[in-house]
């Protein structure tokens, strides 16, 4: 670790468990990187993400977005296009869009389908796969309800998915933020992780919460708290 980073970490209490509101505002002190950085929210889950019943994924929007407007994109055929450009989709296309993907094109950071568009989307798997773009249902990116899916998404929309080791990782705004928002956005993901509890979990479900900036150290938040909106 660096000379900022050990002063940064001398003070600290690593082992206590913070409310979230007192983690944000440390989070922040430590946030003094010469760039904005990234405030996200860690959580180890009692979950064995190996078995398909306890796999926890899902959407969920941000009070107080992300500080940065996505970019979306959006595949959809006839009226929805004017639709899509209404709610403030960057780009609208059918197979001229799906042809500049093909091509190598993914300047955006969402792409929305509705579902009769999936099958010629589904053959870029190569080009969109890797980069995470491939629409799907499951994270509401595949739907009909298309002007709706832009504007929660260009208002602060954020997926979260269970990793190979149980941990959810997901961005809650950045060190910018007034403390008072970070809580507020990390308390939104946690409410969504307490509801999304998979029936065949067993235990204890939250095992570990940790809050931290991009260059910050990690601050353990209380994860004995039960987050139910």
């Amino acid at each position: 670790m660096g000379k900022r980073y050990e002063t940064l970490v001398k003070d600290l209490d690593r082992a206590k468990l913070n409310t979230l509101e007192d983690a944000a505002a440390i989070v922040k002190k430590c946030a003094t990187a010469k760039f904005d950085e990234t405030v996200e929210i860690h959580v180890r889950l009692g979950v064995d993400p190996k078995q398909a019943d306890q796999q926890v994924r899902g959407t969920v929007g941000l009070p107080h977005g992300l500080g940065k407007s996505k970019k979306v994109a959006v595949v959809v055929r006839g009226d929805k296009q004017k639709d899509a450009t209404a709610a403030g989709a960057d780009m609208v296309g059918a197979e001229d869009l799906i042809d500049q993907i093909a091509k190598g094109f993914t300047d955006f950071d969402v792409l929305v389908a509705t579902p009769d568009m999936m099958k010629d989307l589904s053959k870029l798997g190569k080009v969109l796969g890797p980069k995470g773009l491939m629409p799907n249902p499951k994270s509401g990116t595949v739907t009909m309800n298309v002007a709706q899916t832009i504007k929660e998404l260009k208002a602060g929309r954020v997926e979260y998915k269970v990793d190979d080791y149980g941990i959810i990782h997901v961005p809650v705004g950045k060190a910018s933020f007034p403390a008072d928002k970070i809580a507020g956005n990390a308390r939104a993901i946690l409410e969504a992780l307490t509801k999304a509890k998979p029936a065949a979990s067993k235990g204890i479900y939250m095992l570990s919460i940790t809050l931290s900036s991009t260059m910050g150290p990690g601050l353990k938040v209380d994860h004995n708290v039960k987050y139910v909106a």
